[in-house]
């Protein structure tokens, strides 16, 4: 291997993974609680009051944490999906190895491109443990990055450059709104326990331009998008096996996110959101004002699961018809996170008539979800 071509991880970043896991726990296994302290991990309480740009960087004392770009893209012949995200996890360590080899912090990122003419997701990922300037995420500002995978930030803008096997990502995206700030003042509850919950914003109808390129053919897209940046150190309760989540950028300016968190039987024990109208105000949604109506399944032809693709979902008085750009939008990271999700673009409909643009989220389907 070698560090010239941006497609293929380092030499040195190669060496140092495997340096790393010879001298440290491998990421995963249990630790022996009984024989050091773990270092405990920071709790999620109502009243904190996020600052900009502070917040937007990283924070290292919770658990899990994630930058995620989705948006449509307008190509000359057709439009396309795409998703940019970047994980940082904070695994359950004994604090007194003073190995620099120790993985204090797990970098994770996914790509992914949705063209309805491929038929299905194009996706890529990269994992990494932080340091030796191979990974990282910075505090105070938004930059993430593994090797030559990076989405930075510069006042309202951010730049995400991810050079990939099957295409390559070059995309700016300038901020048109400011944060919208999820749940009470940030706080976004995921359930009944007071601790389950997340620090939670988003920036609905990023203006995105750039470059993408396959086959060694670049084409200029520009097109919307949507960033969610969150951080929580226990985002599931115990009987949650995943969620459903849409965040849709509206026409005329409105922007709407709304989840639902499932238990094992498929019901949903907690739910959530938010409508920001086009003049600024927010509407922020109880449990009982969200519900998702599943419409129609698909089962994928790889892995056997079911997806319930298209739905009916319901916010307060408002309700839309959310139909997938195409069905398989199936993304499987087991070579990062481990996990097997539907994670694709899809078109709001209000009554029939076009409402918005946006994306879907589709997890533990395959198997319950395990942030640990």
């Amino acid at each position: 291997m070698t560090g010239n071509n941006p497609k293929i991880p380092s030499r040195r970043r190669a060496l140092a993974w495997l340096a790393g896991w010879m001298a440290a726990p491998v990421f995963g296994q249990p630790v022996d609680r009984q024989s050091s302290v773990v270092t405990p991990f920071a709790p999620v309480v109502p009243g904190y009051q996020m600052q900009f740009p502070r917040d937007e960087g990283s924070h290292p004392d919770f658990r899990v944490e994630w930058w995620y770009l989705t948006g449509w893209l307008n190509e000359p012949a057709r439009p396309l999906g795409f998703q940019v995200t970047f994980f940082r996890v904070r695994p359950a360590l004994k604090h007194d190895n003073p190995s620099g080899f120790t993985p204090r912090q797990i970098l994770i990122a996914h790509a992914a491109i949705s063209d309805p003419e491929h038929g299905r997701l194009i996706h890529a990922q990269r994992a990494a443990r932080a340091g030796f300037g191979l990974a990282g995420a910075d505090e105070g500002r938004t930059r993430a990055w593994i090797d030559e995978w990076a989405l930075e930030q510069q006042g309202k803008t951010y730049r995400s450059r991810i050079p990939a096997v099957e295409f390559d990502l070059d995309l700016t995206f300038e901020s048109a709104q400011p944060p919208l700030r999820q749940g009470q003042d940030g706080f976004s509850r995921k359930g009944p326990a007071p601790e389950s919950a997340s620090y939670y914003y988003s920036l609905p109808h990023l203006k995105v331009r750039g470059t993408i390129a396959r086959s060694g053919k670049a084409q200029s897209v520009s097109g919307s998008a949507w960033l969610d940046h969150e951080w929580s150190s226990q985002y599931l309760e115990k009987d949650a096996v995943g969620w459903d989540w849409i965040g849709i950028n509206l026409e005329g300016g409105a922007a709407l996110m709304a989840f639902r968190m499932r238990d094992k039987g498929g019901a949903s024990f907690w739910a959530g959101g938010a409508l920001r109208a086009a003049d600024g105000s927010v509407r922020v949604f109880p449990p009982s004002d969200i519900r998702f109506t599943p419409r129609r399944e698909w089962r994928s032809p790889r892995t056997g699961t079911r997806y319930p693709v298209s739905w009916t979902v319901r916010a307060g008085d408002r309700e839309f018809e959310i139909e997938p750009l195409f069905d398989d939008q199936e993304h499987d990271t087991r070579a990062s996170t481990g996990t097997i999700y539907w994670e694709g673009a899809v078109r709001a409909l209000h009554e029939g008539r076009p409402a918005g643009l946006g994306y879907l989220e589709l997890t533990g389907y395959w198997r319950p979800v395990n942030l640990a």
